[in-house]
């Protein structure tokens, strides 16, 4: 296999040193159950733990969403690297010396060598644009500006802020110079196609920039915020070979450790809170960028934490945008907080006007609890100086209470109604009974659809039972788990089936087992997760390793069996098509040689 020059010694080293358990144990609580540890899988929502670790094969695997392999794959998956960069990260973490020669650009695939030029294309936009703020007469009033919104020389500096000037070819220029051709800056969104002739023009002009980095901390797209008159006010980069917005937000590189050592994020909606917010110590802040929040970018903080704090703008626009975030974020997993901001302020006024340390106070640690804040909102829709809007509001408080999992929340949510509204208790509580058996959501259970939590909803589990697994596939599946745990099984499925398996993912793993066999290699699930470097095939392999049927003679020969009979009926069937095919075309000497072969296999197969 080709690692990118990565000796196999130093990837043996980094799965001896890194036990499983102990790294996922990082990101995932794990609670040991026999001889597996089970948790709630990081890559996907769940409610029930249904991702385990197997610390005896160093491997582990998600039952709900299937993804599985050894500590290398896991990391891979966590921080979003490639297996050099995680093989890279464990090394260096380990003192593991990292001298190996990185791919060369002859190895580089055209997708690399785009994204390797892009990236360069880009880290030089940024130097430009900062050396244009802080250096020249054309960017003086953008500098004025950041310092009129409070931004000192040390976050223009850390942040790496620049200017991009009024002018349609400054970076067209310096990206030509630089030898980038302008087509391919064009589809990496630093330039555009002149509306009216041939040629490119800068994309962003006459704005402050914000660097946008990746996951790797490498410049990918850009934020830009207008200075003069016109539209739009904000522009971010479009979708590009190194950006997504739907995948993508502001300062996650840097923040991923403050967010992983607290278990919490907080979340704004554009990168000026998101930097003031900083500044004022919330270093644990990402933010969206003035775009929806999606459930990819759920998903992706799920990864690093267990609490998510919206801090979005006091306006109605903002606390709009809250309120869809929070099945959301619920739906990825999260206890969801959210900031209510006075006046209809945002992060950055607040901040401005109160200070840091008020910030953090009162807006940070003093967050309402998402139901809370669903109350707040939900309040503005109602007069309640009114009977006729005290009894609206409390029948869609009581509704959203009702949808609240623990019991012990409800009941503290129905005493602050019940005392308010000067309401019994118990009424309350026999509302909230109805509505959980219309809902039929039970005493316990997953958060259910409804308005809040459509995200819930969108594929609820079906009552019949799974349709069974064909008996063939089963046997494929044994074999292939008896072949990872013993050599000589290996070789002897080699000698009696070779690449007979009829599922095509088997017969692949089937032919890396006899190959990493013949390499020498013991039997060790890790390494051989290692040496698959396919996604597909390390889920399945995982899947299979966790396969328990202890090894027998017979059991051996009746999977066997099964599997041969099958390879041997895929090819009768094969047989038979030609042999029509051969009829049609009226080539009966062809289709009797066909039926003389089909007669073969039918009575091998019945030797089988």
């Amino acid at each position: 296999m080709n690692y990118g020059m990565i000796p196999q010694t130093v990837i043996d080293e980094v799965l001896r040193r890194f036990d499983i358990a102990d790294t996922v144990g990082r990101y995932v609580h794990l609670s040991k159950n026999g001889k597996y540890l089970k948790g709630l899988c990081p890559f996907h929502s769940e409610k029930t733990p249904s991702f385990t670790v197997t610390p005896e094969k160093q491997i582990f695997h998600c039952y709900g969403c299937g993804k599985g392999g050894n500590v290398i794959k896991f990391v891979m998956e966590m921080e979003g690297e490639s297996f050099p960069e995680a093989v890279k990260r464990l090394a260096e973490e380990a003192g593991i010396p990292v001298n190996w020669a990185p791919i060369r650009d002859d190895e580089a695939s055209p997708r690399q060598k785009e994204r390797q030029t892009l990236h360069e294309a880009h880290a030089y936009a940024a130097k430009l644009y900062h050396y244009l703020l802080r250096n020249t007469e054309a960017g003086k009033p953008a500098m004025d500006y950041l310092r009129s919104r409070g931004f000192t020389d040390k976050l223009i500096e850390e942040f790496g802020l620049g200017y991009a000037p009024a002018r349609w070819d400054t970076l067209v220029q310096g990206l030509h110079k630089q030898g980038f051709e302008a087509a391919e800056m064009e589809r990496g969104g630093l330039l555009s196609r002149k509306q009216e002739g041939d040629g490119f023009v800068d994309r962003f002009r006459d704005r402050v920039m914000f660097p946008i980095r990746d996951g790797e901390g490498k410049v990918a797209a850009f934020a830009g915020r207008l200075l003069s008159d016109g539209q739009p006010k904000y522009l971010n980069s479009p979708e590009s070979p190194l950006f997504s917005k739907s995948r993508t937000l502001y300062r996650l590189h840097e923040a991923r450790a403050s967010i992983r050592r607290s278990r919490q994020v907080v979340v704004f909606e554009g990168y000026v809170d998101c930097i003031k917010a900083w500044a004022a110590g919330v270093t644990n802040g990402v933010a969206s960028m003035g775009t929806a929040l999606t459930a990819e970018h759920a998903a992706l903080l799920r990864r690093f934490a267990e609490e998510a704090i919206v801090c979005y703008d006091g306006d109605d626009a903002g606390q709009a945008a809250a309120r869809k975030s929070i099945p959301l974020l619920e739906g990825a997993g999260f206890r969801v907080r959210v900031s209510v901001l006075p006046g209809r302020m945002d992060p950055d006024e607040y901040i401005s006007a109160n200070g840091g340390e008020a910030f953090v106070r009162e807006m940070i640690d003093g967050a309402v609890s998402a139901v809370k804040f669903q109350l707040i909102y939900l309040r503005k829709s109602h007069i309640l100086l009114e009977e006729d809007g005290k009894i609206r509001y409390l029948r869609e408080a009581v509704r959203l209470v009702a949808r609240r999992d623990s019991p012990t929340e409800r009941e503290l949510l129905l005493k602050e109604l019940a005392q308010e509204f000067g309401v019994s208790l118990d009424t309350l509580k026999q509302e909230v009974l109805e509505v959980r058996k219309q809902e039929k959501l039970g005493d316990t259970g997953d958060i259910p659809g409804g308005s809040w939590n459509n995200v819930w909803n969108e594929k609820r589990s079906s009552s019949k039972l799974p349709p069974l697994t064909p008996a063939y596939i089963q046997a494929e599946r044994q074999l292939l788990s008896w072949m990872m745990q013993d050599t000589e099984t290996a070789e002897l499925v080699q000698s009696r089936l070779g690449d007979g398996f009829y599922v095509e993912d088997h017969a692949a793993l089937a032919a890396y087992l006899y190959a990493y066999y013949a390499q020498g290699h013991e039997p060790d699930i890790g390494r051989f997760a290692a040496y698959l470097q396919d996604d597909r095939l390390e889920r399945t392999a995982s899947a299979i390793a966790l396969m328990e049927i202890p090894f027998g003679e017979r059991e051996f020969e009746d999977c066997l069996r099964t599997v041969g009979r099958m390879s041997l009926t895929r090819e009768i069937d094969r047989n038979r098509e030609e042999m029509q095919r051969a009829e049609r075309a009226g080539d009966h000497m062809r289709a009797a040689q066909i039926l003389t072969e089909i007669i073969a296999l039918e009575k091998k197969r019945k030797e089988w």
